[in-house]
């Protein structure tokens, strides 16, 4: 099956976060206190994304609250932290919604993402993702992970379905 007629069905969009939605660096200060760098068009990108109708969430094998802040601020309600089988994850979400696995497309970078990255209907890895996961993929991005991954996805699924024109023009005045 093509990447355009994989895209085409897509209606949610899963992702995992360390990796993907940032680059993958944890910085923990003295205090115990987590940071983590996400990307403004990776950001952007959902926002189009969920403008244009499709759903969005987070799959997570770490807790952090700034996931839970970064998801707040972004709209983004299925969040699933400390999960160490996102694939049982993934299926009650698409249970939940009552989608199947060709309506979803998950992003990940390392073996932890691997199971989903073969189950969904479109498959994606980052551009540094572990060999497992890039070879299993449906689609290797151009961008790494935390460095507007997401927002590529976004627009080659919008794309396909023939809706990116539409979505830029709601910035055109």
């Amino acid at each position: 099956m093509t990447l355009v007629r994989r895209c085409q069905r897509i209606e949610l969009i899963l992702a995992d976060v360390d990796g993907v939605l940032t680059d993958g660096t944890l910085i923990l200060s003295n205090e115990g206190i987590e940071t983590k760098l996400f990307h403004i068009r990776d950001g952007l990108g959902i926002k189009l994304w969920q403008r244009a109708g499709g759903k969005f969430g987070l799959i997570t094998g770490r807790s952090s609250h700034s996931v839970n802040l970064r998801a707040a601020e972004l709209g983004i309600e299925l969040v699933r932290q400390g999960t160490e089988n996102k694939l049982a994850a993934a299926r009650e979400i698409l249970a939940t919604l009552g989608l199947v696995p060709e309506q979803l497309c998950f992003i990940g970078d390392d073996l932890p993402d691997l199971a989903v990255v073969r189950w969904a209907g479109l498959g994606v890895a980052v551009a540094d993702a572990c060999e497992e996961v890039r070879a299993a993929a449906h689609y290797v991005t151009s961008l790494s992970g935390g460095h507007g991954a997401v927002r590529e996805v976004v627009e080659q699924v919008l794309k396909s379905q023939g809706r990116w024109d539409d979505v830029v023009q709601l910035f055109q005045g």
